[in-house]
């Protein structure tokens, strides 16, 4: 039996002595965040964890994404002492979906020796579309095209990971949704190539978290009293894009009231390609069907401070003055 089927069926963890890198790729949302306290509680060294994050919106100014998130994650990263690198595709959600007669934007990326540069001399051809709610990624073309596409580029970029052994961890949980609940808990990573004789590296791929429920997700985030990205604390459930395309109803709601100007712009978008986000209904009538979130309402200083740039909060504080967020337990929106 396999390594990878024997930890699927009885949940057991690789060794994670034997790996010279770990690296977690995250987006700040609490199961990442979950992912990094499990490591630790297991006894990873730090010193050989570093912290991944995709930027969605290209390096450049918030389109879909949080324009908080870059700067939480930094305090995540250096409330644990552990070193973060960026990585995006040129132009971001925004420049992708645009695209016309052109190819898919080089993809860029931080390393121990500066930014190092990939891509960008594929086919030409066009998009002009949003990615489409669903579980085929080249439909659901944000996931692959500015995350998962992205994050391999990082690793098969750098020979650093040559003749190493690696472990990529991310945090998807099969509680979240049927497709997820397919994945591997622990397989051989799409960079992997330790068979190979001209560039070999041993990259394997650990989901941690894939059998917890979203409570164990919590309880693990308040034994280390870690303060949770502001959007949970808005009243969302999940931590991928603020304007995520499997959004309800409430969050394009409260997307119109606390970022109008941006729900006008994906709005035209949808009306200038002649198709919805979700098919059936564009945002204008998701947003009159639902209601703002009441943190949202109540709370002005965290809509000011998620849509900002900057974090000088702590992220780490005692586990007994806690709280759970409005947005725990909630309604999930993401991935299906």
């Amino acid at each position: 039996m396999s390594t990878a089927v024997l930890t699927r069926e009885v949940g057991e963890a690789p060794d994670l002595r034997s790996y010279d890198h770990v690296v977690l790729f995250t987006s700040g949302g609490k199961d990442a965040t979950a992912c990094l306290l499990d490591l630790l509680e297991r006894g990873v060294d730090p010193a050989r964890i570093e912290l991944h994050h995709h930027e969605v919106d290209g390096h450049g100014p918030a389109f879909m994404d949080w324009p908080v998130t870059g700067a939480y994650v930094a305090a995540q990263a250096a409330a644990f002492g552990l070193p973060l690198f960026r990585s995006w595709r040129a132009g971001g959600f925004e420049r992708e979906m645009l695209r016309q007669d052109a190819p898919t934007a080089p993809i860029l990326f931080e390393t121990p020796h500066g930014v190092m540069r990939t891509g960008g001399a594929g086919p030409r051809n066009t998009r002009l579309l949003f990615p489409q709610t669903s579980a085929d990624l080249s439909v659901r073309w944000c996931s692959a095209a500015l995350k998962i596409g992205v994050g391999a580029a990082s690793i098969s970029g750098q020979d650093r990971f040559l003749g190493r052994r690696t472990l990529v961890v991310t945090g998807e949980r099969a509680g979240e949704s049927a497709a997820r609940a397919r994945y591997a808990t622990f397989e051989p990573h799409r960079t992997d190539t330790r068979g190979g004789s001209r560039r070999p590296r041993h990259v394997d791929h650990w989901r941690p978290v894939h059998g917890w429920d979203e409570g164990r997700v919590w309880d693990i985030l308040q034994r280390h009293g870690v303060r949770p990205h502001p959007a949970y604390e808005l009243g969302w459930s999940r931590l991928s894009c603020m304007a995520c395309i499997f959004g309800s109803a409430a969050q394009w709601a409260t997307i119109r009231l606390i970022a109008p100007t941006l729900f006008e712009r994906i709005a035209v978008y949808e009306e200038r390609f002649g198709r919805t986000i979700q098919r059936a209904r564009s945002i204008r009538t998701l947003a009159d069907l639902g209601r703002p979130y009441p943190a949202a309402l109540a709370r002005p200083d965290l809509v000011a401070l998620a849509l900002g740039e900057t974090w000088n909060l702590p992220i780490l504080g005692l586990p007994s003055a806690w709280t759970l967020p409005p947005g725990a337990f909630g309604g999930a929106a993401g991935p299906t």
